[in-house]
């Protein structure tokens, strides 16, 4: 059976490197990067962290897209800023098959660094750190939070895909 691997985590804290790095280590993967999907609203577009945003028709887009990857057999690799009620949302539309979720977290200054790495029109700047305030107070289980900050991309990618922690 397919899994669907649901990677969260502030701006610049890896979600988008670790996921493409789980993606292709999968023998039949599909990788939907959130930040594409929502990307696809052009006219009025309003950024997703404000009123208004289209985040109702987002989670619509993204759902259906997942469902089709692992209805035909697919793994689905997913990112973006996940909530733990949205969390639950996607298992309750998805719950019959295996969902694997992990919160990329790493320290302040080394986010604040990753993200100064990016192209200048992704950077979050100080953003980056109201993101880690707000994942905290989430008050995610401690079980899926991974702290990247002295680990490569591929002992990530290991640690999320092998440790039963991470299924929902």
């Amino acid at each position: 059976m397919p899994t669907l691997y649901v990677i969260t985590g502030p701006a610049g804290a890896g979600k988008s490197t670790v996921s493409r790095k789980l993606a292709a280590s999968k023998t039949k993967s599909a990788l939907i990067e959130g930040d594409d999907i929502y990307g696809q609203i052009v006219g009025g577009y309003i950024d997703p962290w404000k009123e208004g945003n289209y985040l109702t028709t987002f989670w619509k887009s993204c759902l259906a897209q997942m469902k089709i990857y692992l209805e035909d057999g697919f793994d689905v690799v997913f990112n973006y800023i996940v909530s733990p009620d949205q969390l639950a949302m996607v298992k309750s539309s998805l719950g019959d098959y295996k969902i694997v979720f992990a919160v990329i977290m790493v320290d302040p200054e080394v986010l604040l660094k990753r993200d100064s790495e990016r192209p200048a029109e992704f950077q979050m700047k100080e953003r980056c750190l109201v993101l880690i305030d707000e994942f905290k107070a989430h008050n995610y289980d401690p079980a899926f939070i991974v702290n990247t900050t002295n680990m490569t991309v591929d002992e990530v990618v290991k640690v999320v895909d092998s440790e039963d922690r991470f299924v929902v």
